[in-house]
């Protein structure tokens, strides 16, 4: 019963909110900007799904060989408990994408799921970033610029609202600093 009310609570809440950000997002949505920039943040949202980050663990994997093992593993189990985090939120709160709710809002690329909170795509992006630069600062130039684009991209594209992403990277900030920690 109360596991209801909470949810209850969570979607009203979140509704209320959204109902602020439509205005926001229809100003920032891609249709008005140029046509290279809105192919760029789609380019860095399909690169954000994972396979940046996987090529970026390879990468470390083939320049530092057995080194680089540590922070790839770390980086692979600090992603998987950010997977479970968010799926769980997304099938708990179950808020409808900004494009789904306000018909002025245009969706420039396909989602890889249902629901809109919170951002997994910038949730990842600040947990691998947080954690390959403690194992190596000197990549901070590489995913730092990435993790903006990726959190900028989900906005643009019609995808999140700007709670969906403030969310996602507290998140991930979250969890990286105490997988970080352990």
């Amino acid at each position: 019963m109360q596991l209801a009310r909470l949810n209850s609570v969570a979607h009203h809440g979140l509704n209320r909110l959204a109902a602020h950000e439509h205005a926001w997002l229809q100003r920032v949505n891609g249709v008005r900007l140029p046509r290279w920039e809105v192919a760029l943040l789609r380019l860095a949202s399909r690169l954000g799904d994972g396979v940046f980050w996987y090529v970026l663990m390879l990468a470390l994997l083939a320049a530092h060989g057995w080194d680089a093992v540590p922070a790839v593993l770390h980086m692979i189990v600090a992603g998987l408990a950010g997977t479970l985090v968010y799926k769980w939120l997304k099938g708990a709160t179950e808020r409808p994408r900004p494009y789904q709710a306000c018909p002025s809002i245009c969706c420039l690329t396909a989602p890889l799921d249902r629901f809109s909170f919170p951002s997994g795509h910038t949730l990842h992006a600040v947990v691998f970033s947080l954690v390959a630069t403690a194992y190596y600062p000197a990549l901070g130039w590489l995913v730092w610029p990435f993790t903006a684009l990726v959190a900028a991209s989900r906005l643009v594209l019609g995808l999140h609202y700007m709670s969906d992403v403030l969310v996602g990277a507290l998140l991930g900030a979250t969890i990286a600093a105490l997988t970080l920690a352990l």
